[in-house]
């Protein structure tokens, strides 16, 4: 075979360099328009944020409208999401990968996850109207709403926890079991804090993934104008839901106030991100 010449070698380099290019500008242009975005967020709702905001209740006049119900009705269903969906997604994710990786049930469980994480969230809030708001008899309550979320990011949590299962070597567990231990010591002793970082940053994300939703909240019922601190067993409201009522309204106070809401959604979808880091980067030294 003979070598390049000069101008082949030339008309390599120049189409190395556009695609270059267009692999930098596929990164920068959408990072562009997200900091434009961000950009104007942050400058339309800055006025509106301060203490007030965030201790007050919503209101009728846009200048006196907070968003501490919300803000703690979110924050509550998202400590009940993932009470709930990350035990059954660890668990899951172990009978799978330890357990079940050639019968014929795991093929088919698997299959039925993959399918499901890909269902628009509206189906989530239909099943959880029927199942855990009429069936159960849970009604408008953030219990209703929890579960709900909980089955929206479950398949995410089970295909996190198994990626991060599978970076155990088998070398480690064919070990373990060589000198004397159960298979379940074995998974719980060597494979799972091996694990562990990359199960809990898949399993943060893939709940903070339900802070934003709205859809599935709406139908199982959540309110946009309550003005007391909700619990477990009343009605609720959560911080999109908030937004997208101040979004609707035609006056632009209510706008800033839509903003401000989104600065407060966007702060707290950081300190969860930064978490997950902060865990992942915490067990991977300590390993």
């Amino acid at each position: 075979m003979r070598a390049p010449g000069p101008a082949q070698r030339r008309r390599r380099r120049t189409g190395e360099r556009l695609f270059f290019l267009l692999c930098l500008a596929s990164v920068l242009v959408p990072l562009a328009m997200l900091a434009t975005l961000i950009g104007d967020v942050v400058l339309d709702g800055a006025g509106r944020l301060s203490w007030e905001f965030l201790r007050g209740t919503p209101s009728r006049r846009a200048s006196a409208a907070g968003i501490w119900p919300a803000l703690i009705g979110s924050l509550t269903l998202i400590g009940l999401t993932a009470l709930l969906a990350v035990p059954v997604g660890v668990a899951a994710a172990v009978y799978l990968e330890e357990y079940g990786r050639r019968s014929r049930m795991a093929g088919i469980i698997e299959v039925n996850i993959a399918n499901l994480a890909g269902v628009p969230s509206i189906i989530y809030g239909l099943l959880g109207l029927e199942v855990f708001v009429r069936l159960f008899g849970m009604g408008s309550t953030v219990v209703a709403g929890a579960c709900t979320l909980a089955l929206l990011v479950l398949p995410v949590v089970i295909m996190a926890s198994r990626e991060a299962l599978r970076t155990a070597p088998d070398a480690l567990r064919e070990g373990a079991v060589a000198l004397g231990a159960t298979r379940w010591q074995a998974i719980r002793q060597v494979v799972l804090p091996l694990a562990l970082p990359g199960i809990l940053t898949g399993a943060i994300l893939a709940v903070a993934r339900a802070l934003g939703e709205t859809a599935p909240l709406i139908v199982v019922g959540a309110v946009v104008f309550i003005t007391f601190t909700p619990d477990l067993g009343s009605q609720y409201t959560a911080l999109p839901i908030q937004i997208f009522n101040w979004v609707s309204m035609p006056q632009k106070a209510f706008l800033d106030n839509a903003a401000a809401a989104i600065v407060v959604l966007l702060v707290v979808l950081l300190l969860l991100s930064s978490t997950a880091i902060f865990l992942r980067n915490k067990y991977q030294a300590r390993l």
